[in-house]
C-alpha cells in the first residue's frame, strides 16, 4: 500500500483551499484505484463542495472499488448544501477509506468513520496525521478553542530590527521574501497590524502575485479606535468574534505582535531574516518575561530555508 504517497497528494490538494472555505475546513481527497488516481478534489471557496464530493465528480463510476484518502473524517451530516460525504462515498461503492484526521465537529466526531465501516468499507485512520493538523489548523483550532489559528510574521535584519532609528523600513527583506510573504496572505482569511503600523505605513495588505490578487485577506485593526474600511479589536483576545476567520495573519507592528505573544495567541511565528545589521527599531516591544527560564521552551522549528539571500524560519508553539 502507498497511503503515505496518496495522503500527501490529499494534503497538498488541501492546501489550495486555506484561508478560503471557513468556517468549512479545507480538505483534500484522492480516490485511488489499482494504484493511479482516478479523482481529487478539495474544499472549494465558501466551504462546498467538499473535498469527496469534487473527487467523485471527477472519478465518476471509477469510485467503486477505489480507496478514498481524506485529510479529514468525511462528514456524517447532510446540510441544505449538500449531502454527507460518508454517504456519498458509501453509495459510490468505495472499497477503502484513509483518513489523516478524525472531525471534532460535534455533527459528525466519529460518525463518519462508523458510518463507513458499518457499510463494509475497511477503514484506516492516523496516516500523515501531524501533517494533516498542520494543514486544517485554523478549523482545527476553531473547534478545540474557539478562535482562529494565529501566525505571526517577522521581517528583520539580523540583529532584530524591523527599521532604522528613523523609522526607514522598506524594505528589508529581498523580492523573494516579500513574494514568499504574499502567498502566506493569500492562505489567510484575515490580516492584522497595529495603529502605528496604519498610521506610518498606510499598508493595503493586499496580495500582490499573479492570479491570487482576488485572495486578499480582511483587514483587520487592533486598536481601541476606529478605522475607516477596517475592522478593529480591541485586544488580542477579541480575535475570537471575527466571525468566518479561521487563519490570522498578524503581520505589523511591535507593539501589536508583543501583544499577541504576550497573550499567549500566537500559534506560528514566520521568522524572515535579512544578511543586514540596522541598530535601530527592534521587533518586539516587551514581553513581559519575569525570567530567561520563561522564554526557553516554547517554540519548536518546523521548517527552514533561503528565500534568495534571506532566510526563512518557521516554528510553532510548543504546547501540552
Amino acid at each position: 500500500m502507498n497511503d503515505a504517497r496518496w495522503m500527501a497528494a490529499a494534503l497538498a490538494l488541501a492546501s489550495r483551499g486555506r484561508g478560503r472555505t471557513a468556517p468549512n475546513p479545507n480538505v483534500g481527497c484522492v480516490l485511488v484505484k489499482d494504484d493511479r488516481i482516478v479523482g481529487r478534489g478539495w474544499t472549494q471557496p465558501g466551504g462546498r463542495p467538499h473535498a469527496e464530493a469534487e473527487a467523485l465528480a471527477e472519478a465518476g463510476v471509477a469510485a467503486r472499488g477505489a480507496t478514498a484518502h481524506v485529510t479529514l473524517e468525511p462528514c456524517a451530516h447532510a446540510s441544505p448544501r449538500g449531502p454527507a460525504c460518508a454517504t456519498s462515498l458509501i453509495e459510490a461503492g468505495i472499497a477503502r477509506a484513509v483518513i489523516a484526521v478524525a472531525d471534532p465537529d460535534g455533527r459528525t466526531n466519529g460518525k463518519g468513520i462508523e458510518a463507513l465501516r458499518a457499510a463494509g468499507i475497511e477503514v484506516t485512520t492516523g496516516v500523515a496525521e501531524a501533517g494533516a493538523r498542520r494543514a486544517m489548523a485554523g478549523f482545527l483550532m476553531r473547534q478545540a478553542q474557539a478562535r482562529p489559528y494565529v501566525t505571526l510574521k517577522l521581517a528583520t535584519s539580523l540583529d532584530g530590527c524591523i527599521a532604522l532609528a528613523n523609522g526607514e523600513g522598506r524594505w528589508i527583506t529581498g523580492p523573494e521574501a516579500r513574494a514568499h510573504a504574499h502567498l502566506e496572505r493569500a492562505r489567510h482569511e484575515a490580516i492584522l497590524v497595529g495603529r502605528g503600523t496604519l498610521e506610518v505605513d498606510s499598508p493595503r495588505l493586499d496580495v500582490r502575485l499573479p492570479g491570487l490578487e482576488d485572495h486578499a485577506p480582511r483587514r483587520i485593526l487592533l486598536s481601541s479606535r476606529t478605522a475607516e474600511g477596517w475592522t478593529t479589536i480591541a485586544t488580542p483576545e477579541d480575535i475570537a468574534t471575527l466571525d468566518g476567520v479561521d487563519h490570522l495573519l498578524v503581520e505589523g507592528g511591535a507593539r501589536a505582535a508583543a501583544a499577541f505573544l504576550r497573550a499567549d495567541l500566537a500559534d506560528r511565528l514566520l521568522l524572515y531574516r535579512a544578511p543586514i545589521l540596522l541598530g535601530g527599531k527592534p521587533g518586539l516591544a516587551d514581553l513581559g518575561l519575569a525570567s530567561l527560564d520563561a522564554a526557553h521552551g516554547r517554540w519548536r522549528l518546523t521548517d527552514t530555508r533561503m528565500l534568495g539571500s534571506d532566510r526563512l524560519e518557521v516554528y510553532e508553539r510548543a504546547r501540552t
